[in-house]
């Protein structure tokens, strides 16, 4: 008899999102001549660079001719775009990172779900409190954590490392062991960073614990700050110790195209096993690579026209997220992030729970965001808006914000 994975019971609800485009579902079904302004999910809106939309139409037009044609992917990546990769993010900012230690996938979010998967289910993970919920979500799926408190609004054997107000934003070191501490940075939702040193001491804290760091820098192409670490190798030992992944989705606008990457590096041991060939035997196994296409794309993204035209998008939307921020501000919100990242983290009036700013945003503003507490137990009372809509929604966002 078929039995499930009891695992996933444990997770109190839908995912975040999921949840949050069923409610906007029945809000329109039942305002039908409402003109809703979608501010919630990070998906970017402005058409690709044209120098990436010529590389599609090169790569397109090869898999016609049979002497062109490419079936599956190499299990790691085509060789362009790694050596691009390792040259152009890696290597230009010192970090000792090689072609043979990026492997290339259809976006950060499956990596960030699946990395878990070569991890034994004994080891506790911690996670910045908020933060993007795949990371304990994916977990939670494995049987890695214990059942859920309602009340609390967290998992038994999660160890959660407040970023608020008072610290901001920026997490402290684990209190307890942690064997795997998720990082991200700039942060989702709260669009903070943290400076070096303070990304050197989880680092130092991962070699004298034996732990290892699962950083996220999906956002690094958002950084306007110098100094703002742009990658975890750039601290000493990071080699021995990290796992970093990144996405084309929000830096070249791939969310139509998925596309990203994970470096794992050969100086990375556990228990005298080589998690890259860990990674290198799962990867193999279980995917088979973005498609051809799709990363002849990827590597027009590093050409001199494309990288002037992705510094232009980026642009576009931190500009979009100055408008919210300033627009916030006359509303009378304390609003922070923006700066090194596209998203803005706002504090919602007291006495209101996020879900009921969420409800009253909607209602009287037509203006949909995301619940701060989707994001973690400390992201109850505040919400957060995304940059990544049109310039115009963005400026008419922030009119009817103001009029409320």
């Amino acid at each position: 008899m078929a039995t499930i994975n009891k695992n996933y019971l444990k997770l109190p609800g839908s995912y975040l999102f999921s949840g949050i485009a069923k409610s906007v579902h029945e809000y329109e079904t039942s305002h039908p001549d409402a003109d809703v302004i979608r501010l919630g999910i990070g998906d970017v809106t402005q058409p690709i660079a044209s120098a990436v939309i010529r590389a599609l139409h090169a790569a397109v037009d090869e898999m016609g001719q049979a002497d062109t044609f490419h079936g599956y992917a190499p299990d790691l990546g085509y060789s362009f775009l790694r050596d691009a990769i390792a040259r152009e993010d890696y290597q230009a900012r010192g970090c000792d990172i090689a072609a043979d230690e990026i492997f290339v996938s259809d976006g950060a979010k499956s990596d960030c779900g699946n990395l878990q998967e070569i991890f034994g289910t004994d080891n506790r993970i911690a996670v910045c409190d908020p933060v993007y919920p795949v990371y304990v979500d994916a977990n939670v799926m494995a049987g890695r954590t214990g059942e859920y408190d309602r009340v609390e609004q967290r998992f038994q054997g999660v160890t959660y490392m407040s970023c608020t107000e008072d610290n901001g934003f920026a997490p402290e070191l684990p209190e307890e062991q942690a064997d795997l501490i998720y990082l991200c940075f700039p942060n989702n939702p709260t669009g903070a960073v943290i400076k070096k040193d303070q990304l050197q001491r989880f680092v130092d804290y991962a070699r004298e614990h034996g732990s290892v760091i699962l950083y996220d820098a999906a956002y690094e192409a958002y950084i306007s700050e110098d100094d703002v670490p742009h990658s975890i190798y750039e601290c000493e030992g990071a080699q021995e110790c990290a796992i970093e992944s990144r996405s084309f989705s929000k830096t070249a606008g791939f969310t139509g195209l998925r596309l990203g990457y994970t470096v794992v590096p050969k100086k990375l041991v556990i228990e005298g096993t080589s998690l890259r060939d860990l990674w290198a035997r799962r990867h193999g196994t279980k995917f088979n690579g973005a498609p051809y296409i799709v990363q002849k794309a990827g590597e027009a993204v590093y050409s001199d026209e494309g990288r002037a035209q992705v510094r232009e998008q980026i642009a576009y939307y931190m500009e979009n997220a100055r408008i919210i921020r300033e627009g916030l501000a006359d509303a009378g919100y304390t609003a922070y992030g923006g700066v090194n990242a596209p998203y803005i983290w706002l504090r919602i009036p007291e006495g209101m729970t996020s879900w009921g700013f969420f409800d009253m945003l909607l209602d009287k503003a037509r203006v949909v965001g995301t619940p701060g507490v989707g994001f973690g137990p400390h992201g109850e009372g505040y919400f957060r808006l995304t940059a990544f809509g049109s310039r115009e929604n963005t400026i008419r966002a922030m009119e009817r914000i103001r009029k409320i």
